[in-house]
């Protein structure tokens, strides 16, 4: 009887007291990286991450995300790619559910690339910004190079892309930002 009673209050001594619980692994799908900007995939919430480099210490690495609600990441990737074929006189101003994102087009060496400008918390006081991306660099990220595209296009949705349909979901336009009137090219 002894031994059941003990055997009785070393398991309910382990399961009322356990400080550590087991979780439930859930790994996220690079879907392309390219230097210090990568695209992952976790469930239907796609995240950039970069490493900012608007910090002293360049071990700063941010992210934002977003979901893929009526394709945003298709939308989003075609919203950057059309930048690099008509370089826009500002930056565009996207709104996500916790972050303000710029993209900031400049030329670099006579070719247009593109960054990445967060406002941290949608704070204009938190900044950070990513390296200068080239188109191929881009396609890269966006999985375009090594098919993992797939994983966030769906065919019945490709073809309909609009980027004012997005703008009432999670990742929306909103007027550009004068700030980029003044471009100086990097040399």
């Amino acid at each position: 009887m002894r031994k059941i009673i003990l055997l009785f209050a070393c398991m309910f001594g382990i399961s009322v007291f356990s400080q550590i619980k087991v979780l439930k692994n859930e790994s996220l799908i690079e879907i392309g990286k390219d230097n210090s900007v990568g695209l992952y995939k976790k469930e239907d919430k796609y995240t950039i991450n970069y490493q900012d480099l608007n910090t002293a210490n360049l071990n700063t690495f941010r992210s934002f995300s977003f979901q893929n609600v009526n394709g945003d990441v298709s939308g989003l990737y075609k919203l950057i790619t059309d930048g690099f074929i008509q370089e826009p006189e500002g930056n565009i101003v996207l709104e996500l559910p916790h972050d303000i994102i710029e993209l900031h087009y400049e030329k670099n060496y006579g070719q247009v690339t593109v960054q990445f400008i967060q406002y941290i918390n949608k704070n204009r006081k938190y900044v950070g910004k990513s390296q200068f991306l080239t188109k191929k660099q881009v396609d890269k990220i966006f999985g375009r190079s090594n098919g993992k595209s797939a994983l966030y296009e769906k065919p019945a949705t490709m073809n309909h892309i609009n980027a004012s349909k997005s703008a009432t979901n999670t990742a929306s336009t909103v007027a550009p930002g004068s700030n980029g009137k003044n471009k100086k090219s990097r040399k």
